[in-house]
């Protein structure tokens, strides 16, 4: 380091460094105002970090990496460029990577039996894992790309693991007309009956419906504009889960008349509970697990199964279906850019109406 006095009185302090991608000499310079033993050593720690830092840019490997000291990196890139419900979700996923995996291991020493007999010795079940495995595959396809590791080729190694899945008809996924109408009316809490009765109507996610505020419902020209998501995890309401879920919601004459009361309502209160459509105590956005809890409870007791909020969005397609509406319109009203679930519905609704025709033909006699 060297010191180069200014026109102003001032100091700069100057240091030298090798460029690893061009193998050339740079410089970097700090100025204060003093020349004196205190001032050196200020500027030699602040020279250090900006060579440290403009090394980093280089993003070289240097040496070997600690699975904490990757997912650190991870998380800083996630933070930018992820929403914060994904980065929350991803948060999480790695905390459990590092202590089913030990968050001091050398991310370049890990073989793909180290990995898998980590995996299994967890105790977690086969679906579970390769939920875990997707995500830490993701983890270190990142840090490879990011030159953060040397090799990567073990991943190709380490296979799913074989699942069991639980065989769920799909009829069980949506309700039929008469087991929602049950269900609403046992219902007893009005708050839950009301949205209910909402998502069942309008097909909207929960998390899209708990984001709704007052001035999305309109009245005049029937329409609800779905526009954001509330993330219940992170106390934010943000954008829509895909470009296609921002859209308009047509209000058709029994969707209009609940919409029309919860407005009312919503406008009576707004002094106390601000500008949510739906809420609870002081306001306060809907909580998706209490909801969950009161619709899995009176569900089992009305119709005899449990159900989640997202089975209102099927049964609202399906019994959109049942009236004739073609797939691609019900795919714009969800908000959907593919949905394998709504194609099944589709197919079993379809089949269940060409029954119902067969049996009107069965007994008609023509000569």
């Amino acid at each position: 380091m060297w010191v180069e006095k200014l026109d102003n009185g001032k100091y700069k302090y100057i240091e030298r460094y090798e460029d690893y991608l061009t193998g050339k000499m740079r410089r970097v310079s700090v100025t204060l105002e003093k020349n004196t033993a205190s001032s050196r050593k200020q500027a030699q720690t602040a020279l250090a970090a900006k060579i440290e830092k403009a090394l980093a840019r280089d993003v070289i490997v240097k040496k070997d990496i600690t699975l904490r000291e990757l997912v650190t990196e991870y998380r800083k890139s996630q933070k930018l460029v992820v929403k914060e419900s994904t980065y929350s979700r991803n948060y999480h996923a790695c905390n459990t990577l590092m202590k089913m995996l030990g968050e001091n291991v050398l991310v370049d020493r890990l073989t793909a039996r180290y990995v898998r007999d980590s995996f299994l010795s967890s105790g977690k079940e086969n679906g579970t894992l390769n939920e875990h495995l997707t995500r830490f595959k993701a983890l270190i396809r990142w840090g490879y790309k990011n030159d953060l590791l040397k090799d990567i080729s073990y991943l190709d190694k380490i296979e799913r693991f074989k699942d069991i899945p639980h065989k769920e008809k799909i009829q069980d996924k949506f309700l039929e007309a008469s087991e929602l109408k049950c269900l609403i009316e046992n219902m007893t809490v009005e708050k839950w009956r009301n949205l209910t009765e909402f998502l069942s109507l309008s097909g909207l996610r929960f998390g899209e419906a708990a984001a709704l505020e007052i001035s999305d419902i309109d009245l005049k020209n029937r329409m609800i504009k779905v526009s954001k998501n509330y993330d219940m995890i992170n106390n934010v309401t943000t954008s829509p889960k895909t470009g296609s879920s921002s859209r308009d919601v047509y209000m058709q004459d029994e969707l209009l008349e609940l919409c029309r009361s919860l407005k009312y309502d919503a406008l009576s209160l707004r002094m106390v509970t601000g500008c949510n459509l739906f809420f609870q105590d002081q306001g306060r956005h809907l909580n998706y697990y209490s909801y969950n809890a009161y619709l899995q409870e009176n569900a089992i007791k009305s119709i005899g199964r449990p159900i989640t909020p997202h089975t209102l969005r099927h049964t609202h397609a399906s019994l959109l279906m049942e009236q004739g509406i073609s797939i691609e319109v019900i795919s714009r009203r969800l908000g959907h850019e593919n949905s394998e679930i709504t194609r099944k519905i589709y197919l079993h609704v379809t089949k269940k109406l060409r029954e119902k025709e067969n049996q009107l033909l069965a007994g008609i006699r023509i000569l």
